[in-house]
């Protein structure tokens, strides 16, 4: 399957998957954290050798990134405006009380798929789809929330239950 067909079953593959997934979680649970992390930063490895995110930016043209005060003070510097400016032209709060960038597809985003801010884009931005950091344990239900996103986590979710069994 090609990517933008992967992208636009990903909804409904999430959900096809859901019990697999869940499956998947109880199983990483018992294991010891280290060893998660190792099997979710191998993957990571394999699977963002294969897909390009310039190729899919689903995750920009679908979900607002988190804001921190640190992501908004140094994006603010990098436009030259003040951090007050930009907070009232490109963040709100979401339905969970978050702070989040205002606009989905992303404001910086750009028709190329490249983010007009890369190098000072939002540590949510720079973090994810936060398959490669520490303590995976911690974040697995959100992992799986991902599988509605973003492709990548798909495949590292499918390679890793392929591996376990």
């Amino acid at each position: 399957m090609n990517l933008q067909n992967e992208i636009s079953n990903l909804k409904h593959q999430a959900l096809q998957n859901k019990k697999a997934y869940q499956k998947l979680i109880l199983e990483l649970k018992k294991l010891k954290s280290y060893d998660v992390d190792e099997l979710f930063h191998t993957q990571h490895e394999v699977v963002f050798a294969e897909i390009d995110c310039l190729q899919c930016a689903n995750c920009c043209k679908t979900t607002p990134a988190l804001v921190s005060n640190e992501d908004i003070n140094r994006i603010s510097r990098h436009l030259h405006i003040s951090a007050k400016d930009f907070m009232a032209r490109y963040v709100a709060k979401d339905d969970d009380g978050d702070t989040v960038l205002n606009k989905t597809p992303c404001t910086f985003l750009g028709t190329d798929n490249k983010c007009s801010i890369y190098e000072v884009r939002p540590f949510a931005c720079k973090d994810y789809p936060h398959t490669n950091r520490k303590k995976m344990q911690q974040i697995l239900e959100l992992t799986v929330k991902n599988t509605e996103i973003c492709p990548a986590v798909v495949r590292i979710l499918e390679n890793m239950e392929n591996s376990m069994e």
